[in-house]
């Protein structure tokens, strides 16, 4: 199933996103925490894959099985930083072999190893790129894109951080997926600019479940979120519990999402970080709002 026909759909759904092992000794593992996650019929599972395709293999290996085993639609990542034409190829006939329908297309992090090295010989300087490649392929894929919904921490302001992505939606992203926020209004502000810019396509926001104290500051390095006052006075409040922080955590995701839903939003996708008790317990809270497939 392709993640565009969610869309044309009545009712609110859930997605979640998993990453794979970064070495053969912890597959099982995270193979397992992913099927936890698959059984709770989300209306799709996203896949995320290494730097530099570092697990590509194991993104598949993952998302085949997803959608092989549990029925449940999946969404392989793809990276191009430092690939070449012929890597991503491989990759997308790899992606068709294993019959994946939908691909999120992204530039991928700029490591501080690959900041390192010449960057002259790459073959793509953006997700633009791969996003043009992906369609003139000819594969059958629904694309998706990212989006920030304060603004990318590399763009100089967002009115150029919006103008980027409209290129990107017009060179063939057929939805949007935005970085975390903690903050509705800010996702709604986003939602009117790029709306004005001329961007229409759906797009899916992404809530992050804040479960220790520590993730805090790796949120605001990863994406620069804007942390409200009502946000840090939980993490102040409970941080120094553990249980307590990941019901306060859960209990906050779980407001976010209930308001997005209340104000028009059809799937939210939830950063679940391969953690099955995190899923469930959001997906509990939601039992009589969202849909299943």
């Amino acid at each position: 199933m392709k993640i565009s026909e969610l869309f044309g759909q009545e009712g609110q759904f859930l997605s979640f996103e998993v990453f794979p092992p970064k070495s053969d000794t912890a597959f099982d593992s995270v193979k397992q925490a992913t099927e936890e996650i698959a059984r709770l019929r989300p209306s799709f599972v996203s896949v995320t894959y290494g730097a530099g395709g570092g697990t590509s293999r194991y993104t598949l290996e993952i998302a085949q099985n997803i959608k092989k085993t549990y029925r449940v639609p999946t969404l392989a990542h793809l990276t191009c930083v430092s690939s070449t034409h012929q890597t991503v190829h491989e990759r997308i006939e790899e992606f068709k072999a294993a019959g994946i329908e939908n691909i999120m297309a992204l530039r991928g992090d700029l490591t501080p190893e690959l900041e390192a090295v010449d960057k002259s010989q790459w073959s793509y300087r953006n997700a633009i790129e791969l996003v043009r490649e992906l369609k003139e392929s000819g594969a059958d894929f629904c694309i998706g894109g990212a989006c920030y919904p304060e603004i990318h921490p590399e763009s100089a302001n967002q009115k150029t951080d919006i103008r980027y992505l409209k290129e990107k939606v017009d060179a063939g992203c057929d939805f949007l997926t935005t970085q975390m926020f903690f903050d509705n209004n800010l996702f709604y502000n986003f939602l009117y600019k790029i709306r004005e810019a001329g961007i229409t396509v759906p797009v899916i926001p992404g809530v992050m479940p804040i479960t220790n104290a520590n993730q805090v500051a790796r949120a605001v390095k990863l994406s620069g979120s804007f942390m409200p006052q009502r946000f840090k006075s939980l993490v102040d409040h409970f941080g120094n519990s553990p249980a307590a922080m990941k019901q306060a955590g859960i209990a906050y995701a779980t407001d976010q999402i209930i308001d997005l839903y209340a104000n028009g939003i059809k799937n939210v996708h939830v950063y679940s970080m391969n953690k099955p008790d995190v899923a469930a317990a959001i997906r509990q809270n939601l039992s009589n709002i969202i849909k299943t497939l």
